[in-house]
C-alpha cells in the first residue's frame, strides 16, 4: 500500500482545520522516514535539525495526527506509544510481529487481515475502524544466535 506524501497529510489537516507548521512537517516528515517511533524518539530525531523544539510540542502535533486519523497509535510491550502514519487506503489491515527478544517490531500487510475484518463487519454487522494485533515471538535473526535473557525477561535466544 501506497505511504501517505507530505502533501496528502497537509491536505488532511487542513480539512480538520490545522495548519501545517514547521514544527508539524518536520514531525511529519520523521514519521515519513521512520515507524513504530515513540514521541520521546521522534523528539530526539528532531532536535538534531530542530533543537528549539519542544516535546510537548511533539505530543500536540501526535494527538493532532491520531485524532485526524493521519496516525496509529500503538501500545508496545515497552509501554510506550509508538507512532505510525497510515496507509494511504486508510485500511488498517495489517499486523505486528514483536521479537520477544530484541524488541524489533516489523509490519505485515496480508490480505487475511484485510478479509477477517471484512468478515467481522459482515457476521456481526460491525464496523471497524481500528484493531490493534500483535503476535509476540522470536526473529528469524534472534531465532540463530545463543541462548540470553530476552526483553521481557524471560530466557530466549540472543
Amino acid at each position: 500500500m501506497p505511504e501517505q506524501s507530505l502533501d496528502s497529510i497537509k491536505t488532511a489537516l487542513q480539512k480538520g482545520g490545522f495548519k501545517l507548521t514547521p514544527q508539524r512537517e518536520a514531525t511529519v516528515k520523521v514519521l515519513l522516514d521512520n515507524d513504530h517511533l515513540s514521541a520521546e524518539e521522534i523528539f530526539m530525531y528532531l532536535r538534531q535539525t530542530n533543537p528549539d523544539i519542544g516535546l510537548a510540542t511533539v505530543y500536540r502535533t501526535l494527538e493532532i495526527l491520531t485524532q485526524l486519523q493521519i496516525t496509529h497509535k500503538v501500545l508496545f510491550e515497552d509501554g510506550l506509544a509508538r507512532y505510525d502514519i497510515r496507509k494511504e487506503s486508510n485500511k488498517p489491515s495489517h499486523l505486528h510481529l514483536l521479537c520477544t527478544t530484541c524488541g524489533n517490531i516489523q509490519e505485515v500487510y496480508d490480505d487475511l487481515i484485510y478479509e477477517l475484518e471484512k468478515g467481522m463487519q459482515e457476521k456481526y454487522n460491525f464496523r471497524v475502524a481500528d484493531h490493534r494485533l500483535i503476535f509476540h515471538g522470536i526473529c528469524s535473526e534472534c531465532q540463530e544466535m545463543p541462548a540470553q535473557i530476552t526483553v521481557s525477561g524471560k530466557k530466549g535466544r540472543k
